[in-house]
């Protein structure tokens, strides 16, 4: 009977992990195996992230709305947004790190486009960027390749056109948007982009473009045909308490267990149950003693 002790094979798969880049998106893609991605905006976060496994962080502008408090991700600036990129760098090395391309960064000319680009890498540590758009970004995103730095595109709900689009709405409900939808892809693919987010498409829609494109997409609120998913991990976690998406999963309610914390704290320190012995640092008598003596 064997006496070696199990290791975890997760943990140690994970350990040694390769680090993950576009060919591995590709190869998944032609694997048929599903990828996988989160958002994150600080060390922490990162690191534990990396260390579950996940194929890739996108450091999103959702940061605007989930961590920085503002209406939608129109004011999230380039600098704010290198500044939580670096975090994320810091904390994970083997996931693919995507620098999502703040609104204004990318729209006003090509070449502002591609030097905006190259900060997330130069001064961000990111691995590429992600931008929003179709036919309208393809001279961006051939430019952008051209630099050497990979695209990851995103059509659908496009959150930085959302008072273009009406508010937050699904898109390409009808057959000309799904038709517009199909061949801002193929733009997108033709121009340079290693992969394409969809997000609030129609489920049938998401796995039909996702079959007439080489690239991997990747999903949210696109049902389970696309290549991959993505969810911002402040909703997947419960931690944003403004509003929940119809297309998230939460797997906890974090939002809930800290409000709990904090209670419990204010508690104890009113009631005086906090800090107990076990938390306070203490003289021996000898030491305080010869401390009084003096007085």
């Amino acid at each position: 009977m064997s006496t070696v002790t199990p290791v975890s094979t997760n943990m140690s798969q994970h350990a040694a992990r390769k680090k993950v880049t576009t060919l591995t998106f590709r190869q998944k893609k032609e694997r048929g195996e599903p990828l996988t991605m989160l958002t994150a905006y600080d060390y922490p976060t990162a690191m534990a992230i990396d260390k579950a496994g996940i194929d890739s962080i996108l450091v999103g502008d959702s940061l605007a709305m989930v961590v920085l408090g503002y209406e939608n991700t129109l004011p999230v600036t380039m600098e704010e947004m290198l500044h939580h990129a670096r975090a994320v760098a810091r904390g994970a090395k083997s996931s693919m790190l995507i620098g999502d391309m703040p609104f204004m960064s990318y729209q006003v000319s090509v070449e502002e486009a591609v030097r905006n680009a190259g900060r997330f890498l130069q001064q961000g540590g990111m691995d590429a960027i992600k931008l929003e758009g179709g036919r309208e970004r393809a001279d961006a995103v051939r430019a952008i390749v051209g630099a050497g730095i990979p695209v990851m595109g995103h059509l659908g709900l496009t959150p930085q056109s959302v008072h273009q689009l009406g508010g937050f709405r699904a898109q390409g409900k009808n057959a000309s948007a799904a038709k517009r939808l199909l061949e801002d892809a193929q733009i997108l693919e033709e121009a340079g982009a290693f992969s394409l987010v969809l997000e609030s498409v129609p489920a049938r829609l998401a796995e039909f473009i996702s079959k007439k494109i080489s690239i991997p997409t990747i999903g949210i609120g696109a049902g389970l045909g696309c290549d991959g998913q993505v969810l911002v991990t402040h909703d997947l976690l419960g931690l944003f308490d403004r509003f929940t998406p119809k297309f998230v999963k939460k797997y906890a309610n974090l939002h809930e267990t800290m409000n709990k914390a904090f209670a419990e704290y204010i508690d104890d320190i009113e009631t005086k149950r906090f800090p107990a012995p076990e938390h306070t640092v203490e003289m021996t008598d000898d030491e305080w003693d010869e401390f009084l003596s003096d007085k």
